[in-house]
């Protein structure tokens, strides 16, 4: 009797898929996406041994490399690129099961993905405009579209690159904005500036990792620099790593921030703000403001409400 059971439990266990680790493919896809362990660890809120043990699971569970180190970082192997090819679209697929449990509930918060710099400076000041007082909204503050798929929202506000922003049935295009400097009207009271040049004596308010990670871009001060005719490299100043904290350094008077034209609207019209160069200085924003939507939602009536005021609110965008 027990030899019999015995075979019956291996035809069953033959006849099973082996499915490979999920967190192994998480770490898989985040290195891929950024290219090193660091990066992938910080991201997923792992140490970089975890990251690398999940790896090494993977890479036996596969029986092949899947990643090789090189001077630029981490590179996928073909089987790599194989495995990667469709990985993002499947996690984002089972990302959004439990919005199909909300969607055949349809009650419970709508939860809004945004950033950190949207929601200070124009989201929260235009919420209780939103005409729909029995959809609780929570507010999710996101700083990366990864984090976004992570979160499982019901719609999430991203900045993305123009090529990348195109509409389509589960999302569209909100805003596009111009880049200016900006400071408090204590550190220029006669703005904007008669000689452009004189923003080389101000205090400057940096964003980012480095100068280097924005070269070139209209967010770097060396970039601005070079187009009012200013040979000499920007002082060194404060620096911080996203927006909403640059902003609001430059509300206190810290010194002059490069900002988009919607987070600074408010403050500008209030004058908590003003202008350091003419408009004619201004920039193009490179990226764009998109909200998205998981394709199962889409015909939630709380989301289709909330998206509507939203492109409301967007036609009248500062440009």
């Amino acid at each position: 009797m027990r030899s019999v059971q015995l075979g019956m439990n291996l035809l069953h266990n033959a006849g099973m898929t082996a499915q490979p680790p999920f967190d192994a493919l998480i770490a898989f896809e985040a290195v891929h996406r950024l290219g090193s362990v660091t990066a992938a660890a910080s991201d997923l809120g792992v140490t970089q041994s975890a990251v690398s043990h999940r790896l090494r699971r993977l890479e036996d569970f596969m029986g092949l490399p899947l990643l090789t180190r090189t001077s630029g970082g981490m590179r996928p192997t073909p089987a790599g690129e194989a495995l990667a090819s469709g990985l993002a679209e499947l996690l984002t697929g089972l990302g959004e099961l439990r919005a199909r449990c909300r969607a055949a509930a349809s009650n419970g918060p709508l939860r809004v993905g945004v950033s950190a710099a949207l929601a200070d400076y124009w989201l929260v000041a235009r919420l209780p405009m939103f005409k729909a007082p029995s959809t609780p909204i929570e507010l999710i503050i996101v700083e990366s579209t990864a984090q976004a798929i992570r979160l499982d929202l019901d719609i999430t506000i991203h900045w993305l690159l123009e090529d990348e922003a195109r509409e389509t049935s589960t999302q569209r295009v909100l805003f596009r904005e111009q880049v200016f400097p900006v400071c408090h009207a204590r550190l220029l009271p006669s703005a904007p500036l008669d000689d452009p040049m004189r923003i080389a004596a101000l205090p400057l308010i940096h964003k980012g990792a480095g100068e280097d990670a924005n070269a070139g871009t209209e967010w770097s001060w060396s970039t601005w620099f070079a187009r009012l005719g200013l040979n000499a490299p920007p002082p060194v100043g404060l620096r911080y790593a996203n927006m909403a904290t640059a902003i609001g350094a430059a509300l206190q008077g810290s010194g002059v921030v490069l900002t988009r034209s919607l987070l600074a609207r408010d403050a500008l019209v209030d004058g908590r703000l003003v202008r350091v160069l003419p408009e004619t200085w201004d920039m193009p924003s490179t990226k764009v403001h998109l909200v998205r939507w998981p394709a199962v939602l889409a015909s939630d009536a709380r989301v289709k409400a909330f998206v509507a005021w939203l492109l409301d609110e967007a036609d009248e965008r500062v440009q």
